[in-house]
């Protein structure tokens, strides 16, 4: 993260999505294929959605990481990616 990064409030957006396209599981810089839509609803309003970004190895464990917190809304396919197989 860029001195600029942290001064705009995070990394540089593109459509919403984080523009390095990379898995959110931690230590895994994997290109992501996957877009995992969460909230919070002790802390979002229920139509507020975050984005959590998978590779094909790892959406299962966030998916399950995020539904036992109550917090997973839907999984989608990472736009501009190719077609990732076993989708919701």
């Amino acid at each position: 993260m860029s001195i600029f990064d942290q001064l705009s409030g995070g990394a540089s957006r593109v459509d919403g999505l984080p523009a390095e396209r990379v898995c959110s599981r931690k230590g895994c810089r994997a290109e992501a294929a996957w877009q995992l839509l969460w909230n919070n609803p002790r802390i979002h309003t229920p139509e507020r959605r975050k984005i959590w970004l998978a590779c094909a190895g790892h959406r299962d464990w966030l998916e399950e990481y995020l539904k036992l917190r109550g917090l997973w809304r839907q999984t989608l396919a990472l736009p501009g990616t190719a077609d990732p197989k076993g989708g919701d």
